[in-house]
Protein backbone atom coordinates (compact mmCIF):
# COMPACT_ATOMS: atom_id res chain seq x y z
CA UNK A 1 0.00 0.00 0.00
CA UNK A 2 1.48 3.33 -1.02
CA UNK A 3 0.93 5.91 1.72
CA UNK A 4 0.54 9.68 1.24
CA UNK A 5 1.12 9.49 -2.48
CA UNK A 6 -1.17 10.27 -5.38
CA UNK A 7 -2.21 6.91 -6.76
CA UNK A 8 -3.40 6.60 -10.33
CA UNK A 9 -3.84 2.92 -10.72
CA UNK A 10 -5.97 0.24 -12.13
CA UNK A 11 -8.99 0.54 -9.93
CA UNK A 12 -12.68 0.77 -10.15
CA UNK A 13 -15.63 2.54 -8.92
CA UNK A 14 -18.44 1.77 -6.73
CA UNK A 15 -21.15 3.08 -4.67
CA UNK A 16 -24.63 4.16 -5.00
CA UNK A 17 -27.73 2.89 -3.79
CA UNK A 18 -30.80 1.11 -2.96
CA UNK A 19 -33.55 3.45 -3.79
CA UNK A 20 -35.67 3.86 -0.72
CA UNK A 21 -36.94 7.10 -2.25
CA UNK A 22 -35.31 7.75 -5.62
CA UNK A 23 -35.53 11.23 -7.05
CA UNK A 24 -33.95 12.24 -10.37
CA UNK A 25 -33.24 15.78 -11.47
CA UNK A 26 -32.19 16.94 -14.89
CA UNK A 27 -31.16 20.06 -16.77
CA UNK A 28 -30.69 20.96 -20.43
CA UNK A 29 -27.53 22.38 -22.04
CA UNK A 30 -26.30 22.91 -25.59
CA UNK A 31 -23.78 20.05 -25.57
CA UNK A 32 -23.74 16.28 -26.14
CA UNK A 33 -22.24 15.79 -22.67
CA UNK A 34 -24.42 14.54 -19.81
CA UNK A 35 -23.54 15.04 -16.13
CA UNK A 36 -25.42 12.87 -13.62
CA UNK A 37 -24.94 13.59 -9.90
CA UNK A 38 -25.91 10.72 -7.60
CA UNK A 39 -26.21 11.70 -3.93
CA UNK A 40 -26.07 8.87 -1.39
CA UNK A 41 -28.08 10.21 1.55
CA UNK A 42 -27.16 8.66 4.88
CA UNK A 43 -23.32 8.62 4.74
CA UNK A 44 -22.21 5.71 2.57
CA UNK A 45 -19.23 3.68 3.80
CA UNK A 46 -16.44 4.19 1.29
CA UNK A 47 -14.25 1.59 3.00
CA UNK A 48 -16.92 -1.04 2.37
CA UNK A 49 -17.38 0.03 -1.26
CA UNK A 50 -13.83 0.59 -2.46
CA UNK A 51 -11.84 -1.65 -0.14
CA UNK A 52 -8.23 -0.76 0.84
CA UNK A 53 -7.34 -4.44 0.91
CA UNK A 54 -3.55 -3.91 1.12
CA UNK A 55 -3.74 -1.71 4.22
CA UNK A 56 -3.25 -3.97 7.27
CA UNK A 57 -5.34 -1.61 9.36
CA UNK A 58 -8.47 -2.42 7.37
CA UNK A 59 -8.89 -6.04 8.55
CA UNK A 60 -7.82 -5.07 12.08
CA UNK A 61 -10.43 -2.31 12.35
CA UNK A 62 -13.29 -4.04 10.56
CA UNK A 63 -12.99 -7.58 11.94
CA UNK A 64 -15.90 -9.74 10.80
CA UNK A 65 -17.27 -6.81 8.76
CA UNK A 66 -14.20 -6.70 6.51
CA UNK A 67 -14.66 -7.73 2.87
CA UNK A 68 -12.72 -10.89 2.03
CA UNK A 69 -10.09 -9.89 -0.58
CA UNK A 70 -10.57 -13.26 -2.28
CA UNK A 71 -14.22 -12.37 -2.98
CA UNK A 72 -13.71 -8.71 -3.92
CA UNK A 73 -13.17 -7.39 -7.44
CA UNK A 74 -9.49 -6.49 -7.50
CA UNK A 75 -8.61 -3.17 -9.04
CA UNK A 76 -4.89 -3.07 -8.42
CA UNK A 77 -2.47 -4.05 -5.68
CA UNK A 78 -4.08 -1.75 -3.14
CA UNK A 79 -7.83 -1.49 -3.76
CA UNK A 80 -10.80 -3.71 -4.63
CA UNK A 81 -14.53 -3.31 -5.23
CA UNK A 82 -17.29 -4.85 -3.16
CA UNK A 83 -18.30 -8.12 -4.90
CA UNK A 84 -21.85 -6.84 -5.51
CA UNK A 85 -20.53 -4.35 -8.08
CA UNK A 86 -20.03 -6.72 -10.99
CA UNK A 87 -21.20 -4.41 -13.79
CA UNK A 88 -19.28 -1.45 -12.39
CA UNK A 89 -16.24 -3.70 -12.23
CA UNK A 90 -16.67 -4.38 -15.93
CA UNK A 91 -16.92 -0.66 -16.58
CA UNK A 92 -13.59 -0.25 -14.81
CA UNK A 93 -12.03 -2.94 -16.95
CA UNK A 94 -13.28 -1.06 -20.01
CA UNK A 95 -11.72 2.19 -18.79
CA UNK A 96 -15.08 3.79 -17.88
CA UNK A 97 -14.78 3.94 -14.08
CA UNK A 98 -12.63 5.99 -11.73
CA UNK A 99 -12.69 6.13 -7.94
CA UNK A 100 -11.51 8.98 -5.74
CA UNK A 101 -10.85 7.79 -2.18
CA UNK A 102 -10.40 9.62 1.12
CA UNK A 103 -12.65 12.48 -0.08
CA UNK A 104 -14.87 14.79 1.94
CA UNK A 105 -16.65 18.13 1.89
CA UNK A 106 -15.45 20.89 4.26
CA UNK A 107 -17.99 19.72 6.86
CA UNK A 108 -16.67 17.82 9.92
CA UNK A 109 -19.42 17.65 12.57
CA UNK A 110 -21.14 14.41 11.40
CA UNK A 111 -24.80 15.53 11.28
CA UNK A 112 -26.67 14.14 8.26
CA UNK A 113 -28.80 17.24 7.70
CA UNK A 114 -25.96 19.73 8.07
CA UNK A 115 -23.57 17.56 6.07
CA UNK A 116 -26.01 17.19 3.19
CA UNK A 117 -26.66 20.93 3.20
CA UNK A 118 -22.94 21.71 2.88
CA UNK A 119 -22.53 19.10 0.15
CA UNK A 120 -25.49 20.35 -1.88
CA UNK A 121 -25.12 24.11 -1.48
CA UNK A 122 -21.33 24.20 -1.87
CA UNK A 123 -20.84 26.27 1.26
CA UNK A 124 -18.12 25.86 3.86
CA UNK A 125 -20.66 25.72 6.72
CA UNK A 126 -24.29 24.57 7.02
CA UNK A 127 -26.95 26.97 5.69
CA UNK A 128 -24.34 29.50 4.63
CA UNK A 129 -25.71 29.55 1.06
CA UNK A 130 -29.33 29.44 -0.10
CA UNK A 131 -28.89 28.07 -3.61
CA UNK A 132 -27.23 24.83 -4.77
CA UNK A 133 -24.00 24.27 -6.68
CA UNK A 134 -25.81 22.51 -9.52
CA UNK A 135 -28.16 25.46 -9.92
CA UNK A 136 -25.17 27.80 -10.07
CA UNK A 137 -23.65 25.52 -12.70
CA UNK A 138 -26.79 26.04 -14.82
CA UNK A 139 -25.94 29.73 -14.91
CA UNK A 140 -22.66 28.94 -16.68
CA UNK A 141 -24.30 26.89 -19.45
CA UNK A 142 -26.11 27.99 -22.64
CA UNK A 143 -29.81 28.25 -21.89
CA UNK A 144 -32.52 27.08 -24.29
CA UNK A 145 -36.04 27.01 -22.84
CA UNK A 146 -36.51 24.97 -19.70
CA UNK A 147 -33.24 24.77 -17.80
CA UNK A 148 -33.93 21.80 -15.53
CA UNK A 149 -36.50 19.18 -14.73
CA UNK A 150 -36.75 16.96 -11.66
CA UNK A 151 -38.20 13.49 -11.42
CA UNK A 152 -39.09 14.25 -7.84
CA UNK A 153 -41.91 15.64 -5.71
CA UNK A 154 -39.53 18.41 -4.59
CA UNK A 155 -36.37 19.91 -6.05
CA UNK A 156 -33.44 19.14 -3.70
CA UNK A 157 -31.11 21.87 -2.39
CA UNK A 158 -28.38 21.15 -4.96
CA UNK A 159 -30.70 22.32 -7.78
CA UNK A 160 -32.53 25.11 -5.95
CA UNK A 161 -31.80 28.68 -6.94
CA UNK A 162 -32.63 31.39 -9.46
CA UNK A 163 -32.52 29.12 -12.51
CA UNK A 164 -35.86 27.41 -13.12
CA UNK A 165 -36.21 23.72 -12.35
CA UNK A 166 -39.41 21.82 -13.11
CA UNK A 167 -40.30 18.51 -11.48
CA UNK A 168 -41.78 15.18 -12.49
CA UNK A 169 -42.58 12.59 -9.83
CA UNK A 170 -43.28 8.98 -10.90
CA UNK A 171 -46.61 7.87 -9.44
CA UNK A 172 -48.32 4.55 -8.87
CA UNK A 173 -51.76 6.14 -9.33
CA UNK A 174 -53.76 5.71 -12.55
CA UNK A 175 -52.79 8.36 -15.14
CA UNK A 176 -55.20 11.26 -15.75
CA UNK A 177 -57.40 11.10 -18.82
CA UNK A 178 -56.36 13.09 -21.89
CA UNK A 179 -59.62 15.08 -21.73
CA UNK A 180 -58.73 16.34 -18.24
CA UNK A 181 -55.25 17.36 -19.35
CA UNK A 182 -56.72 19.24 -22.32
CA UNK A 183 -59.17 21.13 -20.07
CA UNK A 184 -56.39 22.12 -17.66
CA UNK A 185 -54.25 23.33 -20.57
CA UNK A 186 -57.15 25.48 -21.78
CA UNK A 187 -57.67 26.83 -18.25
CA UNK A 188 -54.02 27.94 -18.04
CA UNK A 189 -53.72 29.15 -21.64
CA UNK A 190 -54.06 32.87 -20.85
CA UNK A 191 -51.93 32.83 -17.68
CA UNK A 192 -48.30 33.53 -18.61
CA UNK A 193 -46.81 31.93 -15.51
CA UNK A 194 -49.10 28.91 -15.15
CA UNK A 195 -49.09 28.19 -18.88
CA UNK A 196 -45.28 28.02 -18.90
CA UNK A 197 -45.24 25.76 -15.83
CA UNK A 198 -47.91 23.49 -17.29
CA UNK A 199 -46.08 23.20 -20.60
CA UNK A 200 -42.88 22.25 -18.83
CA UNK A 201 -44.72 19.63 -16.78
CA UNK A 202 -46.28 18.13 -19.89
CA UNK A 203 -42.89 17.98 -21.63
CA UNK A 204 -41.46 16.05 -18.69
CA UNK A 205 -44.50 13.77 -18.63
CA UNK A 206 -44.03 13.04 -22.32
CA UNK A 207 -40.38 12.09 -21.88
CA UNK A 208 -41.24 9.76 -19.00
CA UNK A 209 -44.16 8.20 -20.89
CA UNK A 210 -41.87 7.46 -23.82
CA UNK A 211 -39.93 5.04 -21.62
CA UNK A 212 -43.12 3.19 -20.58
CA UNK A 213 -41.77 3.43 -17.02
CA UNK A 214 -43.64 6.45 -15.71
CA UNK A 215 -45.53 4.58 -12.99
CA UNK A 216 -44.74 3.44 -9.49
CA UNK A 217 -42.40 0.61 -10.55
CA UNK A 218 -39.65 3.12 -11.33
CA UNK A 219 -39.77 4.22 -7.71
CA UNK A 220 -39.12 0.72 -6.41
CA UNK A 221 -37.05 -1.06 -9.02
CA UNK A 222 -33.44 -0.06 -9.73
CA UNK A 223 -33.50 -1.28 -13.33
CA UNK A 224 -36.78 0.52 -14.05
CA UNK A 225 -35.42 3.74 -12.59
CA UNK A 226 -32.27 3.44 -14.68
CA UNK A 227 -34.32 2.98 -17.84
CA UNK A 228 -36.55 5.92 -16.91
CA UNK A 229 -33.51 8.15 -16.42
CA UNK A 230 -32.09 6.97 -19.73
CA UNK A 231 -35.36 7.87 -21.42
CA UNK A 232 -34.80 11.49 -20.42
CA UNK A 233 -31.06 11.70 -20.95
CA UNK A 234 -30.75 9.86 -24.26
CA UNK A 235 -33.01 12.28 -26.13
CA UNK A 236 -31.27 14.75 -28.41
CA UNK A 237 -33.57 17.48 -27.05
CA UNK A 238 -33.46 16.18 -23.49
CA UNK A 239 -31.74 17.33 -20.32
CA UNK A 240 -27.98 17.40 -19.93
CA UNK A 241 -27.56 17.62 -16.14
CA UNK A 242 -29.15 15.11 -13.78
CA UNK A 243 -29.36 14.51 -10.06
CA UNK A 244 -30.46 11.26 -8.50
CA UNK A 245 -30.97 10.88 -4.75
CA UNK A 246 -30.80 7.53 -3.00
CA UNK A 247 -31.48 6.81 0.67
CA UNK A 248 -30.66 4.00 3.07
CA UNK A 249 -26.88 4.38 3.58
CA UNK A 250 -26.95 4.96 7.37
CA UNK A 251 -25.70 1.49 8.33
CA UNK A 252 -25.29 1.56 12.11
CA UNK A 253 -26.14 -2.14 12.34
CA UNK A 254 -26.33 -5.18 10.07
CA UNK A 255 -24.14 -3.42 7.52
CA UNK A 256 -22.89 -6.47 5.62
CA UNK A 257 -26.30 -7.47 4.26
CA UNK A 258 -27.65 -3.94 3.89
CA UNK A 259 -24.64 -2.67 1.96
CA UNK A 260 -24.69 -5.69 -0.33
CA UNK A 261 -28.31 -4.85 -1.19
CA UNK A 262 -27.55 -1.15 -1.65
CA UNK A 263 -24.56 -1.76 -3.88
CA UNK A 264 -26.26 -4.46 -5.93
CA UNK A 265 -29.09 -2.01 -6.64
CA UNK A 266 -26.57 0.62 -7.67
CA UNK A 267 -24.92 -1.85 -10.01
CA UNK A 268 -28.30 -2.66 -11.58
CA UNK A 269 -29.23 1.00 -11.88
CA UNK A 270 -25.98 1.94 -13.60
CA UNK A 271 -26.21 -1.00 -16.01
CA UNK A 272 -29.79 -0.07 -16.96
CA UNK A 273 -28.82 3.57 -17.42
CA UNK A 274 -25.88 2.59 -19.64
CA UNK A 275 -27.91 0.16 -21.74
CA UNK A 276 -30.86 2.54 -22.08
CA UNK A 277 -28.78 5.49 -23.22
CA UNK A 278 -27.19 3.73 -26.15
CA UNK A 279 -24.63 5.92 -27.98
CA UNK A 280 -25.26 8.82 -25.56
CA UNK A 281 -23.47 6.83 -22.85
CA UNK A 282 -20.17 7.73 -24.52
CA UNK A 283 -20.84 11.38 -23.64
CA UNK A 284 -21.97 10.68 -20.07
CA UNK A 285 -20.36 11.27 -16.66
CA UNK A 286 -22.01 9.83 -13.53
CA UNK A 287 -20.66 11.40 -10.32
CA UNK A 288 -21.46 9.59 -7.06
CA UNK A 289 -20.86 11.09 -3.61
CA UNK A 290 -22.15 11.09 -0.03
CA UNK A 291 -22.30 13.69 2.76
CA UNK A 292 -19.55 12.00 4.81
CA UNK A 293 -18.11 8.56 5.45
CA UNK A 294 -18.23 6.19 8.40
CA UNK A 295 -15.95 5.18 11.23
CA UNK A 296 -12.88 3.16 10.29
CA UNK A 297 -13.68 0.58 12.98
CA UNK A 298 -16.83 -1.52 13.13
CA UNK A 299 -19.13 -0.94 16.08
CA UNK A 300 -20.63 -3.56 18.36
CA UNK A 301 -23.76 -4.16 16.26
CA UNK A 302 -22.18 -5.20 12.98
CA UNK A 303 -22.21 -1.70 11.54
CA UNK A 304 -20.32 1.58 11.48
CA UNK A 305 -21.07 5.03 12.86
CA UNK A 306 -20.86 8.53 11.40
CA UNK A 307 -17.37 9.33 10.14
CA UNK A 308 -15.52 11.74 7.86
CA UNK A 309 -13.89 10.76 4.54
CA UNK A 310 -15.48 8.34 2.08
CA UNK A 311 -15.16 7.40 -1.60
CA UNK A 312 -16.54 9.31 -4.60
CA UNK A 313 -17.02 7.72 -7.98
CA UNK A 314 -16.97 8.66 -11.66
CA UNK A 315 -18.61 6.38 -14.24
CA UNK A 316 -19.40 6.71 -17.92
CA UNK A 317 -18.08 6.67 -21.42
CA UNK A 318 -16.61 10.18 -21.04
CA UNK A 319 -14.53 9.18 -17.99
CA UNK A 320 -10.78 8.49 -18.16
CA UNK A 321 -11.28 5.36 -16.11
CA UNK A 322 -9.34 2.33 -15.04
CA UNK A 323 -7.83 4.34 -12.18
CA UNK A 324 -8.08 4.89 -8.45
CA UNK A 325 -7.25 8.45 -7.43
CA UNK A 326 -6.13 8.48 -3.80
CA UNK A 327 -3.63 10.32 -1.65
CA UNK A 328 -4.07 7.45 0.77
CA UNK A 329 -3.69 8.56 4.42
CA UNK A 330 -3.48 5.08 5.95
CA UNK A 331 -5.51 3.36 8.66
CA UNK A 332 -2.90 3.10 11.42
CA UNK A 333 -4.09 4.63 14.72
CA UNK A 334 -1.91 7.72 14.27
CA UNK A 335 -3.25 8.25 10.74
CA UNK A 336 -6.95 8.37 11.58
CA UNK A 337 -8.83 11.66 11.75
CA UNK A 338 -9.62 12.39 15.42
CA UNK A 339 -8.46 8.86 16.16
CA UNK A 340 -11.54 7.26 14.57
CA UNK A 341 -12.17 8.13 10.88
CA UNK A 342 -10.55 7.87 7.47
CA UNK A 343 -8.68 11.16 7.09
CA UNK A 344 -9.75 13.31 4.09
CA UNK A 345 -7.01 14.15 1.59
CA UNK A 346 -9.12 15.36 -1.37
CA UNK A 347 -12.03 17.81 -1.31
CA UNK A 348 -15.35 16.94 -2.89
CA UNK A 349 -15.61 20.57 -3.97
CA UNK A 350 -12.44 20.13 -6.03
CA UNK A 351 -13.72 16.92 -7.57
CA UNK A 352 -17.11 18.48 -8.38
CA UNK A 353 -15.58 21.62 -9.89
CA UNK A 354 -13.04 19.76 -12.02
CA UNK A 355 -15.64 17.27 -13.27
CA UNK A 356 -18.19 19.96 -14.16
CA UNK A 357 -15.61 22.13 -15.92
CA UNK A 358 -14.19 19.26 -17.99
CA UNK A 359 -17.65 17.92 -18.79
CA UNK A 360 -18.89 21.18 -20.31
CA UNK A 361 -15.63 22.68 -21.56
CA UNK A 362 -15.58 25.53 -19.03
CA UNK A 363 -12.71 27.30 -17.30
CA UNK A 364 -11.97 25.28 -14.19
CA UNK A 365 -11.02 28.22 -11.98
CA UNK A 366 -14.19 30.09 -12.92
CA UNK A 367 -16.31 27.03 -12.24
CA UNK A 368 -14.66 26.57 -8.83
CA UNK A 369 -15.29 30.21 -7.88
CA UNK A 370 -18.91 30.04 -9.00
CA UNK A 371 -19.86 26.68 -7.55
CA UNK A 372 -17.93 27.08 -4.28
CA UNK A 373 -17.73 30.83 -3.57
CA UNK A 374 -15.27 32.01 -0.94
CA UNK A 375 -13.47 28.66 -0.75
CA UNK A 376 -9.88 27.87 -1.63
CA UNK A 377 -10.57 24.87 -3.87
CA UNK A 378 -7.50 22.66 -4.41
CA UNK A 379 -8.09 21.15 -7.83
CA UNK A 380 -6.89 17.59 -8.59
CA UNK A 381 -4.38 18.79 -11.20
CA UNK A 382 -4.94 15.97 -13.70
CA UNK A 383 -7.63 15.23 -16.30
CA UNK A 384 -10.60 13.20 -15.14
CA UNK A 385 -12.49 13.01 -18.45
CA UNK A 386 -11.69 12.54 -22.12
CA UNK A 387 -11.22 15.78 -24.01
Amino acid sequence: MHTRRALLRHGALAATAWLAAPRLLLAQADTPRRLVFVLQRGAADGLHTVVPCADPGYARLRGALAIDPAEAIRLDGSFALHPALQDIGRLYAEGQALCAHAVASPYRARSHFDGQNVLETGGSAPYQLRDGWLNRLLGLLPRHGQEAVALAPMVPPALRGPHAVASYAPSGLPPPKDDLLTRVAQLYADDAQLHALWSTAMDARGMAAATDMAGGRARRDAAALGRLAAGFLARADGPRIAMLETDGWDTHQGQAGRMATQLRALDTLVAALRDGMGPAWQHTVVLVATEFGRTAAANGTGGTDHGTASAALLLGGAVRGGRVLADWPGLAPADLYEGRDLRPTLGLDALFAATAAECFGLDTERVARTLFPGQAVRLPGLPLLHG
